[in-house]
């Protein structure tokens, strides 16, 4: 373990699960460092980190019918700059149908007592092609250069994994990538491992023959020693399309696994009671904290799980999105379609997206058993009226929402991947899931290409509010219109750095 990794250690006040804890003499020791790694020593100390002023964020061309590569777009977001809301940079990926998603770092606040780490790589694995790209973004972080290509060849050699997705990075300075399937597409929930330096594929983290049935999102909780991971579906079943028929089939995943951090293995595997398609999972920001938060898509719950009285784990539903009854749609009941979830770096906030029914929520979750919605927000959806849907019952709403219009432009698609800002005050949204995906359910994105919008957020009493001023329209790319997916801050943010 690293020095100051150690001294943030040996002064904690310990127990609790609040972010706030565990900041005694030796925490205050670790703050002073003359010579820090990356990010911050604690998730409130990273609250009050500088504004953000780029965002990087992946724009995708694959099942557009535009033959290009998808890029990574580099976007101004400094009120005070020129260029505020622009596009400033774009860099083609070398390849076609890549389906770039998701994106993490070379190194983040995990090693933030090691001095001689730096976060200068943003690594892009693909989930179709099976490539892992890293970027450069530390020699010109306002003009990304591609610095290596990890073959689909290399990872399918030395790991039997691909279609990857979720990349961490490790306090030991490596770099993990999760996996939804084998190279032939078959469900396999694996783990790659990187060497955090050179990029090489050293193997897989999990024991040979351990790897889970299927796999998705992770997120790993060392002073617990445990690490937990999802499972949407096989990639030959989902890469296409949605089909229900593989849903009653039992194609899609509906289980949370609990891995051994230490030892590289499943020691428990979670059935979770209306919990279909369990994507993205959150533990709280408190190294300490032995309890996070899980979004499942199509049952449109949130899970909560945590470590019992017993010391194993338990699950618990403590959202319900209820379903709405509807015509004109491809289903008689419309679910919510929770996508991506995120917590405030003070663990006070969790907010997710309803894809589909087109809103963005705030829960306080501070008591995490029960989440109480203080902000809701619809930025477009599948039930806006004059739309094709008619909204027969609904439990919540007295009325189909109005469509959004931001400055001037009808936003096509509903609120998908989300991005908070480090004191918790700023939310940003796109509005693309997977291109396969938002063909079937949203053609117009596929047509006008999705959007990137701007929410204020109230964090003393809670509550959403629109940016009108703000609008980011990948539709009007140089090459025709794109999907943009995840969004990532250079300096970290509370969906890629894991304090240890």
């Amino acid at each position: 373990m690293h020095t100051c990794i150690r001294a943030l250690r040996a002064g904690e006040d310990g127990g609790g699960d609040r972010a706030g804890v565990g900041t005694g003499p030796g925490l205050a020791r670790a703050t002073k460092c003359e010579k820090c790694g990356p990010g911050y020593p604690t998730p409130l100390e990273a609250m009050k980190g500088p504004r953000e002023e780029i965002i990087y964020l992946p724009c995708i061309y694959r099942n557009t019918g535009i033959e290009a590569p998808d890029y990574l777009a580099t976007v101004d977001v400094d009120p005070k700059s020129p260029h505020y809301c622009q596009v400033i940079h774009r860099l083609p990926m070398p390849n076609l149908k890549d389906e770039l998603h998701h994106s993490g770092w070379n190194t983040c606040s995990s090693c933030f007592g090691d001095s001689t780490k730096s976060r200068t790589k943003l690594m892009l694995p693909c989930l179709m092609s099976s490539r892992i790209y890293v970027v450069d973004v530390g020699s010109e972080p306002r003009a990304p250069k591609l610095h290596k290509v990890i073959e689909a060849e290399d990872i399918h050699a030395k790991c039997d994994l691909g279609y990857v997705h979720t990349s961490h990075c490790l306090a030991s300075g490596e770099v993990m990538v999760s996996s939804l399937g084998d190279p032939k597409g078959n469900g396999k929930g694996g783990f790659v491992l990187l060497d955090g330096e050179t990029f090489e594929v050293k193997g897989t983290w999990e024991r040979p023959g351990g790897a889970a049935p299927m796999g998705y999102d992770f997120w790993y909780q060392p002073r617990h020693n445990v690490m937990i991971s999802s499972e949407w579906a096989a990639p030959n079943v989902f890469r296409d399309g949605f089909n229900p028929a593989d849903v009653e089939a039992g194609l899609y995943g509906s289980h949370l696994h609990v891995w051994d951090w230490q030892r590289h293995e499943i020691v428990q595997t979670l059935p979770l009671q209306d919990g279909l398609i369990p994507l993205e999972v959150r533990f709280l920001h408190n190294p300490d904290a032995a309890q996070g938060f899980v979004g499942c898509a199509l049952s449109s719950t949130i899970q909560r799980f945590y470590k019992n009285q017993g010391g194993t784990w338990s699950v618990e539903k403590v959202i319900q999105v209820p379903p709405k009854k509807v015509k004109g749609w491809m289903l008689p009941e419309m679910p919510g379609l929770i996508t991506d979830i995120l917590l405030s770096l003070d663990d006070r906030f969790l907010y997710f997206s309803n894809w589909l029914h087109g809103d963005l929520r705030q829960y306080d979750i501070s008591d995490p058993q029960r989440p109480r919605l203080t902000g809701q927000l619809f930025l477009g959806g599948s039930i806006v009226k004059g739309g094709p849907v008619q909204v027969l019952e609904d439990q919540e709403l007295k009325s189909q929402p109005e469509p959004l219009v931001v400055k001037g432009k009808r936003v096509p698609g509903g609120p998908q991947m989300i991005q908070l800002s480090l004191d918790g005050k700023r939310l940003y949204v796109t509005t693309s899931l997977y291109s396969a995906w938002d063909k079937q359910f949203y053609p117009d994105l596929i047509r006008e290409g999705s959007v990137m919008l701007q929410i204020d957020v109230d964090t003393v009493k809670g509550g959403l509010k629109l940016n009108p001023n703000f609008l980011v329209d990948f539709g009007k790319e140089p090459l025709g219109p794109a999907l943009a997916h995840e969004l990532r801050y250079p300096g970290g943010d509370c969906s890629s750095d894991i304090w240890v």
